[in-house]
């Protein structure tokens, strides 16, 4: 099948979704008043409380949520036919990823930009809130530690992407304080900014960047462990200083990355007529997983992910000038992220080989698909690049740069975020001299992650990977479930329609606590007493939150207010002046 006629078909139903169904939540569901004053207004800051243009703020979260994960996942999904993943790539991101981003931060603005961990205790009890902060937690220990050897290892494997990478920082800054002071527009000073560092491509290319030489062979210190212990302490800095100094002008950079990177997978795809040549549906080898139900944990970001509800309600809300922005910025978001998805399933489908015989042998099992998706997107964009006229190697330089830019975006993002966590939970144990310090919370939000990501062990793929990037999916799309739990909730408490909610609710939480359960089964089978507790602790943990979740979607159904609950009704624009 021609690759063309998949981007058509999806982009048409993307359209249609953002149309019509994202109206509908809008206008029925989530009630948008364009009168409401947000947070970013009544507790402005110059921090964290910032109202941005709703342009610039789609920047900044886009990027924020469109990490490595949507490459990765359906990179490695395709292993089972490009059939299931692209299904659950439209139909997660249309009726499920839109529901979610979007009712995050709707129902984040509506209480003064509360994170999602917090709002369980408004929306719930305090108990789940309690429940919630310490999986909150866990995710974004694991994101971060992940996001971090990710780059890590593609900086190792492609030191020409290093000094533009390196480059993007400053020149971010640059951007951050030109728009600051002069109050313009941040369209073109962006769009200069992408240009630049794609012409520093030619740079890298001349100078590129190893650390291999002041490197140990093995032990603490190799080359990919100084890159990760160089990155968080990058992110210390980074999630410490406002976020329009350096967050806000690289996200609105890497935005414009992906639009281009996009544009190149369909121009590329048009150009050169790549042809899908993996099976719709792969026949599952003995040993490898399933397909049902570890498809929709395999595939998070790009379909539906919990780490999204923590951006939502934790920077963007922060940053929102208006209400009714939060249709675009949530809505088109997801939309954003699942064209994303959309293009990794083309790179590994129809840009890495030209046979199904070739496909195949490059798709063996499901470990190889694991531990080559990355490099499996890369080499997909750099051919689709090719039918363009660039250069192989320039190609794979811009392909490595894309993934590195929006993982490291994410990464910054996921240590701001921990960094709240940390706050949140040291004010519930009262433990002041965290909750109030800046620094001592920063340092907690780098130091857990970057322990996790030195660990040794875990095979050839590390500890990350090889061991707790197993609960990784599980704990994402239970965070998704929970997020849409407490949106539910207050939606029907709101006397509006929850069904939009509920059913991606349901068979989020159905499908991750079946996950959750074959996996401990095949944990204590093979005698793994790292995962297999962390396993049950989670699950015990998610089957305790779904109960008070449901208790309190019952109450609110009945009529019968839930304790905790702040009162909703919208202050006016005019009350603000």
């Amino acid at each position: 099948m021609p690759a063309i006629v998949l981007v058509l078909i999806v982009a048409a139903l993307f359209y249609l979704g953002y149309r019509y169904y994202s109206a509908y939540l809008a206008k029925k569901v989530y009630a948008l008043d364009p009168e409401f004053v947000t947070p970013a207004h009544s507790m402005r800051d110059g921090v964290d409380f910032v109202p941005t243009n709703k342009h610039v703020l789609f920047g900044h979260h886009f990027t924020s949520v469109a990490g490595a994960a949507p490459i990765v996942g359906p990179a490695i999904a395709v292993f089972w036919g490009w059939g299931p993943a692209l299904a659950w790539v439209v139909l997660g991101t249309i009726f499920a990823a839109g529901v979610h981003d979007f009712g995050s931060l709707v129902v984040s603005a509506r209480h003064r930009a509360r994170s999602i961990g917090t709002l369980a205790r408004d929306v719930i009890n305090k108990r789940a809130r309690v429940l919630f902060l310490l999986i909150i937690f866990f995710l974004l220990t694991l994101v971060n530690a992940v996001f971090a050897v990710v780059i890590a290892n593609l900086f190792v494997a492609n030191p020409a992407a290093v000094l533009p990478i390196l480059l993007e920082i400053p020149l971010a800054i640059a951007i951050g304080q030109y728009i600051y002071r002069t109050r313009s527009a941040a369209l073109i000073p962006s769009i200069v900014g992408v240009i630049l560092l794609y012409v520093s491509i030619l740079l890298g290319q001349a100078v590129p960047i190893s650390l291999a030489g002041i490197a140990a062979e093995d032990g603490l210190f190799t080359e990919r462990n100084i890159w990760v212990i160089l990155l968080f302490a990058y992110t210390f800095v980074a999630a410490r200083i406002p976020v329009w100094i350096l967050l806000q002008p690289r996200d609105y950079i890497n935005s414009h990355q992906l639009f281009i990177a996009l544009g190149v997978i369909g121009l590329g795809i048009a150009v050169g007529w790549d042809r899908v040549v993996a099976p719709a549906f792969n026949d599952t080898p003995e040993g490898s997983p399933n397909w049902f139900p570890f498809l929709f944990i395999t595939i998070a970001c790009g379909a539906i992910s919990g780490f999204h509800s923590l951006v939502s309600s934790g920077t963007t809300s922060k940053q929102l000038d208006k209400e009714t922005d939060a249709r675009y910025v949530g809505y088109f978001g997801a939309i954003g992220e699942g064209s994303l998805a959309l293009g990794s399933i083309l790179a590994c489908t129809a840009g890495i080989v030209a046979t199904t015989t070739d496909w195949h042998a490059a798709y063996p099992d499901f470990s190889t698909a694991s531990g080559d998706a990355t490099s499996n997107f890369v080499n997909g964009v750099a051919h689709f690049a090719n039918n363009l006229g660039v250069p192989t190697s320039i190609a794979a330089i811009f392909a490595a740069i894309v993934v590195i830019s929006f993982a490291a975006t994410t990464m910054d993002t996921g240590v701001r975020l921990q960094r709240y966590i940390v706050q949140e939970i040291a004010e519930i144990a009262r433990v002041r001299a965290v909750a109030r310090n800046l620094t001592a919370a920063t340092s907690i939000a780098v130091l857990v992650p970057l322990v996790l990501a030195l660990l040794p062990g875990g095979g050839d793929e590390g500890y990350t990977f090889g061991v707790l990037w197993q609960l990784f999916g599980t704990t994402n799309q239970l965070t998704a479930g929970l997020a849409l739990a407490v949106i539910a909730v207050w939606v029907t408490k709101n006397r509006r329609n929850p069904v939009a909610v509920l059913v991606p609710l349901v068979f989020l939480l159905v499908m991750t606590s079946w996950a959750l359960v074959v996996n401990l089964r095949n944990f204590i089978q093979e005698s793994e007493w790292v995962l297999a507790p962390l396993d049950a602790i989670i699950f015990v943990l998610a089957v305790w939150l779904i109960v008070e979740a449901a208790l309190a979607l019952r109450k609110a159904w009945s009529g019968t207010t839930v304790a905790g609950e702040p009162e909703t009704t919208p202050p006016r624009a005019d009350a603000e002046r």
